[in-house]
């Protein structure tokens, strides 16, 4: 069998429409802002999601670096969930880079912070001994809750609570086309009430590099002022941003719509696995209660889970049948679908972690009556 890697959606590689419009680029130098199709992928970028502007970067990373850049004052604060990426992920670049201090809530099972401690967590701007509050962050999807979507209402009350107090709300949105697709609304009703949102083209659209940052034209300007602070100046980019205007368009070729197909590979690969003995919930925020992974809270392309035993050697042991999964934080793994696993893999996935089981001693009554122990072992 062929490898299937599941360790992340940014393994994926570029389509054969991605291949030959790169190699077909139009391209000048971006850093003059010369490059036609950096220039159309950011206005369509900025089209999809009912934004002024858009502006192309290397990173999801550096497109939430940029954001915070832009949006917030050295000294300030951003109140932000304990398990988004930009606190646990980024490196601490709020604070080595733009000189901000984070609030830390407590991410709730749903991926949601509690409206009344975003409110509760603004500091008093007339107190010298603490640091104003400049940004609320939320995280569409969220991936610490098993990649789960926040829908357009909760976005709105998290905005009207940032917006009456004067400062602006950001979303990472790493996965937002999967977030939107997920809730059936289209990007643009999802990131309205927000003043900025990055995504990644390098997810599950497949790309092979970049991301995408979207917001008001005066805070685009800002944004593009930190990229080049950041060295984020590219020439000839167009080569790139192909394959992101390929991603973004309609018909067959593009890449949102498919994006239902991850999700619903995800929640196959969830409903098998939670038949399997000694496959666990997450825990922690994925998954509060202990015992069976349930099914239902694969909503996306992201399975969180945990095995009873030796996490490393059921990875070993999904390795050996050409399968990869990834560590994750809190114990955890992770699978996670996407353009590069088809819904025919799917059954394969599943015959290797009872194999996998099995090799480990924890597999004990979860093999199904067709798959007999010769087939476990040729998986």
């Amino acid at each position: 069998m062929p490898l299937l890697d599941l360790r992340s959606d940014t393994v994926t590689k570029p389509t054969d429409a991605m291949r030959a419009a790169m190699a077909a680029a139009e391209v000048g130098d971006d850093v003059w802002g010369e490059d036609p199709t950096v220039n159309a992928l950011e206005e369509r970028a900025a089209h999809l999601l009912g934004k002024e502007a858009g502006l192309f970067v290397s990173s999801g990373t550096m497109g939430n670096l940029v954001s915070l850049m832009a949006h917030l004052a050295r000294g300030q604060e951003l109140i932000a969930g304990g398990e988004t990426h930009i606190v646990n992920d980024e490196a601490a670049n709020h604070a080595v880079v733009v000189g901000a201090s984070v609030r830390q809530l407590r991410d709730r099972p749903d991926g949601t912070l509690d409206p009344h401690e975003i409110a509760d967590a603004f500091r008093n701007p007339d107190d010298a001994h603490e640091p104003p509050t400049g940004l609320v962050s939320i995280e569409n999807a969220h991936s610490h809750s098993m990649n789960r979507p926040l829908s357009v209402a909760y976005t709105e009350q998290v905005a009207a609570i940032a917006h009456d107090r004067g400062v602006p709300l950001h979303v990472d949105g790493a996965r937002f086309f999967n977030a939107a697709v997920a809730l059936g609304v289209s990007p643009r009703e999802l990131a309205a009430p927000a003043d900025s949102v990055t995504f990644c083209l390098s997810k599950g659209l497949g790309c092979p590099v970049g991301s995408v940052v979207v917001g008001s034209k005066a805070f685009i300007g800002r944004a593009h002022r930190a990229r080049k602070l950041l060295g984020g100046g590219m020439r000839q980019a167009g080569i790139l941003a192909a394959a992101g205007l390929v991603a973004l368009q309609d018909g067959p070729d593009g890449m949102v719509d498919r994006l239902a197909q991850d999700h619903a590979n995800a929640r196959r690969l969830g409903e098998g696995m939670a038949d399997l003995t000694g496959i666990l919930s997450a825990g922690g925020i994925a998954q509060p209660a202990p015992g069976r992974l349930d099914p239902d809270r694969v909503v996306t392309n992201f399975i969180l889970f945990k095995v009873d035993g030796d996490r490393r050697a059921f990875i070993a042991a999904l390795r050996a049948r050409n399968v990869l999964i990834d560590e994750y934080a809190h114990g955890q793994l992770r699978a996670v679908t996407h353009h590069d696993v088809a819904a025919a893999d799917i059954e394969h996935v599943l015959g290797a972690i009872r194999g996998a089981l099995a090799d480990t001693g924890r597999a004990r009554g979860a093999v199904t009556d067709d798959v007999g122990e010769e087939q476990l072992q040729g998986v």
